[in-house]
């Protein structure tokens, strides 16, 4: 009988319902799996462990030790800041190296680079005076010749351009005059103007300070000139011998000259080797023995080269 055409195509008959695998064919495969399950395992031989390294002891962290503490907790720098003793505080942080990185870590809460009766104010193009018009407590004739009308400064600040001038003279590097001291807001603002009608706007600002933020203002600086049989300008001043004192030795009477070309890019001001800020014997040390160049890098705050407007 010939076979159907659809009988290759057939699936072929499922095993669970096929015959039964005979008994002993059972049998033999589940002893042969015991065989298996029990035979030995070859041993693996284990790898050398590594051999012990010398660790060096972490130290534990002192927290207590960590903890800076604050100067201006210190019961003489309070009496001291009190007083108005700007020496005595600087001392009561331990000196001038002290008092500066107490500042610049910001654990100097007594401390404020704003107060314009502090020696270690900050007034540059970016920190105007507060307030705007302050006008300093006592002020002192400056001991030296004068060729303006501007002769005066603080009290502390004429005894020390005094004691400096001395010195020069002594030094044999000639006399040390002065041209300008304190000058208040109101003559702040004739000065400034009178720069920009004649040199421009751009210039005026290179080299004369706006009202409101000049140092002059806060009786702390003055302008000093060479001298002779007479007394010669600011602009002549720079590469005189007294210039060249000064530069050198001015820290000794707590002076910095303010305004150095390397400063330029930070102060925005023109080199001006006459222009002397006081900051007191104590910071003045500070500064010149860490080799500074703006007060701005000496207390850590940003360069201001530019007015804000």
């Amino acid at each position: 009988m010939p076979l159907s055409p659809h009988a290759q195509h057939a699936a072929p008959r499922s095993p669970i319902h096929g015959p039964a695998l005979p008994l002993g064919i059972v049998v033999t495969a589940i002893g042969v799996l015991l065989s298996i399950a029990s035979a030995p395992v070859a041993a693996v031989e284990a790898a050398p462990m590594p051999e012990p390294v010398a660790v060096m002891q972490v130290p534990t962290v002192q927290v207590e030790a960590t903890t800076a503490a604050d100067p201006c907790a210190d019961p003489a720098v309070q009496q001291a800041v009190q007083a108005g003793d700007d020496a005595a505080v600087v001392a009561g942080f331990g000196g001038g190296p002290a008092f500066r990185e107490a500042v610049v870590a910001g654990n100097a809460p007594c401390i404020s680079l704003r107060d314009p009766a502090r020696v270690w104010v900050v007034v540059n193009k970016s920190l105007p005076l507060k307030p705007a018009d302050y006008e300093p407590g006592a002020l002192d004739s400056v001991p030296l010749q004068m060729t303006t009308l501007s002769g005066r400064v603080r009290t502390d600040v004429a005894a020390a351009v005094g004691r400096m001038a001395e010195a020069a003279e002594a030094a044999g590097v000639g006399r040390i005059g002065a041209n300008n001291g304190y000058r208040s807001y109101g003559l702040q603002v004739t000065t400034y103007d009178t720069h920009v009608r004649s040199q421009g706007q751009g210039q005026a600002d290179a080299g004369s300070a706006r009202p409101g933020h000049s140092e002059h203002q806060t009786g702390l600086a003055l302008d000093v000139v060479a001298c002779g049989s007479g007394c010669g300008g600011l602009d002549g001043f720079g590469g005189t011998a007294q210039s060249d004192w000064v530069a050198a030795h001015a820290w000794e009477y707590g002076f910095i000259v303010r305004y150095e070309q390397v400063g330029t890019p930070v102060t925005g001001y023109a080199p001006e080797p006459w222009h002397l800020r006081y900051v007191g014997i104590d910071l003045a040390r500070a500064y010149h023995d860490g080799g500074f160049h703006t007060l701005e890098e000496f207390f850590g705050l940003p360069a201001a080269p530019d007015y804000a407007h």
